[in-house]
């Protein structure tokens, strides 16, 4: 009788840290939150990793504004860039990271708004193991909408 008790406790030990192990892969594979359509991947010339991009408001003579969403996979980024009115970046899911040129990077999560200013070299893109999802907001698109620069070395993405 000890033999089976002693048999049945490690047999459920067992099942408890197989199921927690379980239980924290699913936690550690989050899948974002999609409020949009994924959209089309992001051409590589651009971008290291994949990120996805789905265009929202299409710009027009009336409005002279882009809104769109990005997901960036994790480790996926931006090249550095600049628009020439600034752009809006507001973060809806996960985490990653902004850097303006010259200066340190910026943690980013969900909630976070970032203003990028007008002609300055910037990149944007989630953390090594956490995607991130983004809206952007670029303005008075008749100065024109992004001119797009070198990639992030993994150096300057994986400095603190």
């Amino acid at each position: 009788m000890k033999v089976l008790t002693i048999t049945a406790i490690v047999t459920l030990a067992l099942f408890s840290f197989t199921g927690s192990a379980q239980s924290n892969k699913k936690a550690d594979q989050k899948k974002p939150n999609f409020i949009f359509p994924k959209g089309t991947l992001g051409p590589a010339e651009n971008f290291t990793g994949k990120a996805w991009n789905i265009g929202l408001v299409e710009n027009d003579s009336v409005y002279n504004t882009v809104v769109g969403n990005v997901y960036f996979e994790p480790g996926a980024r931006s090249n550095w860039h600049k628009h020439p009115a600034g752009q809006i970046l507001i973060i809806t899911d996960g985490t990653g990271y902004h850097q303006i040129k010259g200066q340190p990077k910026q943690a980013l999560k969900k909630g976070d708004i970032v203003k990028c200013p007008a002609n300055v070299e910037h990149w944007h893109g989630a953390s090594a193991d956490t995607g991130m999802l983004q809206m952007y907001i670029l303005p008075k698109t008749e100065k024109g909408i992004v001119t797009w620069q070198q990639k992030v070395t993994d150096e300057e993405y994986g400095k603190k």
